[in-house]
């Protein structure tokens, strides 16, 4: 008794779900649910017969197990439906329900992204929807929520927060913070907050509880753990994503918490989002779809009139530009209090072949026992550029002409081709190599003999705890892996500033906001320290005058002018058949290294035509939609 295939892509809306009605009397009446199969590269959805002990508990969004193809797989229920016309003896039985899923507002809103991020599959979105166990029991719902919750004033830096510009919608905002906050929400849509780096955020997300029940998204699940276990201890009910899904099914919590995935949590009483750090990069799915919890949460809120509320210390232009006018900041005395001391050293003056990273500004700080100090630069291996010392020619592959690395060993590697070599010039054959683009390896030599005491060199790779040292170098892993420091110093600031990617500002900024919060407050003696050759690039103007919105400004209009989001829609295609399945989609396209970067006017032009492109048979696509590192 075969299932019955659905055409893929035909998602459910809610409009199109049917209640499960109870056995029809005669069993003249069939109880249908269509169920799209757990399994990888299967875009299809099935039909199967709803058995009669089984009516009182499949949901639109169960979770169910059925038999396909000669195995048992599981799956979630997209559409239920009552059908007289179609024969028992078609249908399989569904086999068993394993559990509560997500509802029928997350299969609508899975249904949404999978057009927005241009791919027909729903399979991925209800995947980080669906709780990390079943979950067979729901606790009925606990009621008394305090839809008036007091939030109290806000305190420290953040009572300060007050909008510059008093013809805004939210108007001028005097000391009591928390009272701006509510007054940006209190019509039900939101906008953007902007707070120093050291700020606290609680009061913030006390101020949105007012509303009633929360989902708050951080980028960290450690810091969201943290921030739940302060809400616990205020008397809150704390829902903590994903291990707490069926606490935040099932109602009655104040506030539902967790990373990136907590923007795909059923909260039947959803009231309010918050979205904290909402620049940081870890809030966007690098895998496809390159789905953005941002997003999702302002559409999520729009489609249940809902207010949202995104939070950061540097706001993309993205949140701007969706925020308009509703945005809050703090006074520029507050904002500069929660920023370290910066130095900027300007390099721009220094010789070619003098280039060293160590300036005597930064080893004066090296050379100081009791600074503990913590170099960035996101150089990995020993070397990504070398010139010849005796020629001074740059040092290439003889077979792609592209430049080389020197791995630990001292072997050149090609980093286009894999080619490798011994460490000599192509030129003159000379083995005497000038490190112009030291990478982290190297670095660490040098900042030992320069600081005479150890140096610990720190990457993606190494151990989340990389041991007690007065100095550490590293890339912007050793940010998040080192706890506590007095000096932060950019090496190479430049190399985050020019990178070949629109948003490089904005990740540029973003790393000095984590600089700053590691280094902690002004009053606290930090020092960030920031090495460069355009010491008037609109980042660095951002930092020494603490006012990430000067940076927001200026990337507004390059981007407007330049046709890149948020003012245009963007994705990258790659891989084989990316050509074909480009000139099969009619888009405008680039060339973008070993891929294709595509646009449309909008999100809303742009999705659907790559979702309804064929794909060309035995070729494998990478298509990122507002690619993460473009």
């Amino acid at each position: 008794m075969p299932a019955t295939s659905q055409p893929s892509g035909q998602s459910p809306t809610i409009s199109d779900v049917e209640k499960p009605t109870a056995p029809v009397a005669g069993g003249d009446s069939l109880l249908v649910a269509t169920v799209l199969p757990d399994v990888t590269g299967l875009d299809k959805s099935f039909d199967y017969q709803v058995p009669a002990p089984m009516r009182a508990v499949i949901r639109v969004g169960s979770m169910v197990r059925v038999d396909l193809a000669g195995r048992r797989v599981g799956g979630w229920v997209v559409r239920l439906g009552t059908d007289a016309s179609v024969p028992i003896q078609r249908l399989t039985p569904i086999a068993k329900w394993s559990g509560h899923g997500p509802d029928g507002e997350i299969l609508d809103l899975a249904a949404w992204a999978a057009g927005r991020w241009g791919t027909d599959r729903l399979r991925p979105f209800l995947v980080v929807a669906s709780p990390p166990s079943m979950v067979r029991a729901l606790a009925p719902a606990r009621h008394g929520l305090r839809s008036g919750l007091q939030s109290g004033s806000l305190s420290g830096s953040q009572s300060g927060v007050h909008d510059r510009q008093p013809e805004r919608d939210v108007g001028r905002v005097a000391a009591g913070g928390s009272a701006a906050v509510e007054r940006l929400i209190v019509d039900g849509v939101g906008g953007v907050v902007r707070t120093s780096p050291t700020d606290d955020v609680l009061p913030i997300v006390m101020a949105v509880l007012s509303v009633g029940a929360t989902l708050v998204v951080h980028p960290s699940p450690h810091e969201a753990a943290l921030l739940a276990a302060r809400l616990r201890s205020m008397g809150l009910r704390v829902a903590v994503l994903p291990n707490d899904w069926a606490a935040a099914a099932a109602g009655g919590c104040h506030v539902a918490i967790g990373a990136r995935g907590a923007a795909w949590v059923t909260m039947p009483d959803l009231a309010a989002i918050v979205v904290l750090d909402e620049h940081d990069d870890a809030l966007q799915d690098e895998r496809t779809p390159t789905w953005h919890a941002r997003d999702v949460a302002i559409e999520r809120a729009r489609r249940r009139a809902i207010p949202c509320v995104l939070v950061s210390p540097c706001p993309t232009v993205t949140a701007l530009h969706w925020s308009g006018r509703r945005w809050l900041h703090p006074t520029l005395a507050d904002e500069r209090a929660g920023w370290p001391m910066i130095d900027v050293i300007d390099r721009s003056a220094d010789a070619p072949w003098q280039r060293s990273l160590l300036t005597s500004a930064l080893i004066a700080q090296l050379r100081d026992p009791s600074r503990r100090v913590v170099c960035v630069h996101n150089t990995p291996g020993r070397s990504r550029l070398l010139a010849c010392r005796s020629c001074r020619s740059l040092i290439v592959c003889e077979r792609c002409e592209a430049s080389v690395e020197q791995r630990d060993d001292g072997v050149l590697r090609c980093r286009r081709c894999a080619t490798e070599r011994p460490p000599v010039c192509q030129h003159c054959g000379s083995g005497a190599l000038a490190n112009v683009r030291p990478g982290v390896t190297r670095l660490r030599d040098e900042l030992e003999a320069a600081a005479n005491r150890p140096v610990i060199a720190v990457t993606r790779d190494s151990p989340l705890e990389p041991g007690a040292a007065g100095v550490y170098v590293g890339t912007e892993a050793v940010l998040h892996r080192v706890t506590e420091t007095d000096v932060v110093a950019f090496l190479d600031l430049d190399a985050e500033l020019l990178a070949p990617r629109y948003r490089a500002a904005e990740h540029a900024m973003a790393l000095l906001v984590r600089a700053a919060r590691l280094l902690g407050s002004r009053s606290e003696g930090g020092r960030l320290i920031v090495q460069t050759f355009i010491p008037r690039h609109p980042v660095i103007d951002a930092a020494l005058f603490t006012d990430p919105g000067r940076l927001a400004k200026v990337e507004a209009a390059r981007r407007r002018d330049l046709a890149l989001p948020p003012f245009s829609a963007l994705a990258r295609v790659s891989g084989p058949g990316a050509d074909t399945f480009v000139a099969a989609s009619g888009l405008a396209s680039a060339p973008d290294g070993d891929g294709l970067l595509v646009r449309a006017d909008t999100w809303d032009a742009l999705g659907p035509v790559l979702a309804a492109t064929p794909r060309p048979k035995g070729a494998r696509l990478r298509i990122e939609v507002d690619p993460p590192r473009r």
